[in-house]
């Protein structure tokens, strides 16, 4: 697959899953889009540390069954993601990189590749890291068997990671304010209510939390130009004019919550 067009699909599936108003679904939309543009069969999307003792998986296609038989050790081993953990974790570079071209001839003998071989019948492992992050290291890992993955599939997955990181930000921000307001708010259905799309449901999230626009376009991976399109719309749907009357307005739909509930739902300290 070309190089730009191989971008291309995936800009389109990123922006897809910025629409999605299911936090878990966003990153299945985006790992099996990815697998396929890198040359992979699968894909492990794992955000949180890679370490032995624990962390996540999630698999794209679902792999649940070949999981559920490994035993203990076979799931350190992928859990930690070897050889990448102590590859990414020795600098700040984060630039994809495959299994074989970071651990050189010791990688196809490895126990890594050979549990790898024997449960998921591949041979290669690329490392995607998220980028800006210096710890945890996560990101996704996309498998193949045969041939190693090639100059121009590591290309694709670099060009990649911007999208990846903005889509995992939306994630993070969607699930912190269901949590915060409780399934029984129905949150996702009043921002559905008031047409405000998941992507300005984030911008108006971090508009509360009194970040300037150059903040939120830090923050989402964003121009500041694209973060008062957002604004702009928001204040729109939600008829305000200004920052404070939106978030006041906000507030009363139920948006966000209010200063007195937001204190209340903080831990105590013990």
């Amino acid at each position: 697959m070309r190089l730009e067009k191989a971008y291309e699909r995936m800009t389109a599936v990123a922006v897809a899953a910025l629409h999605e108003r299911e936090p878990e679904r966003l990153w299945p939309m985006l790992a099996g889009t990815l697998a396929d543009v890198c040359g992979g069969e699968a894909v492990i999307h794992k955000l949180d540390e890679w370490s032995e003792s624990e962390g996540t998986l999630g698999t794209v296609p679902d792999a649940a069954a070949e999981l559920a038989r490994l035993g203990d050790a076979d799931l350190g081993l992928l859990r930690a993601g070897y050889p990448f953990a102590g590859h990414y974790a020795a600098g700040t570079d984060r630039a994809p990189v495959s299994a074989h071209r970071a651990a050189g001839r010791t990688w196809p003998s490895s126990p890594t590749a050979r549990m790898l071989r024997e449960v998921l019948d591949v041979d290669h492992v690329l490392g995607v890291p998220l980028p800006g992050n210096a710890a945890p290291i996560t990101g996704c890992l996309v498998y193949r068997a045969g041939t190693d993955f090639s100059d121009d599939h590591l290309a694709i997955a670099e060009r990649a990671q911007p999208l990846l990181a903005a889509v995992e930000r939306q994630r993070q921000l969607l699930e912190e304010w269901r949590r915060a307001l409780g399934p029984a708010d129905a949150p996702d259905q009043r921002a559905a209510d008031c047409a405000l799309t998941p992507r300005e449901t984030a911008v108006l999230l971090l508009l509360t939390d009194a970040l300037t626009a150059d903040a939120i376009g830090r923050r989402l991976g964003i121009s500041v130009r694209t973060v008062h399109k957002h604004v702009e719309n928001i204040y729109r749907k939600l008829g305000t004019r200004d920052r404070v009357g939106t978030v006041l307005r906000a507030q009363r739909l139920g948006l966000v919550q209010t200063p007195g509930r937001a204190e209340a739902a903080r831990p105590r300290p013990s």
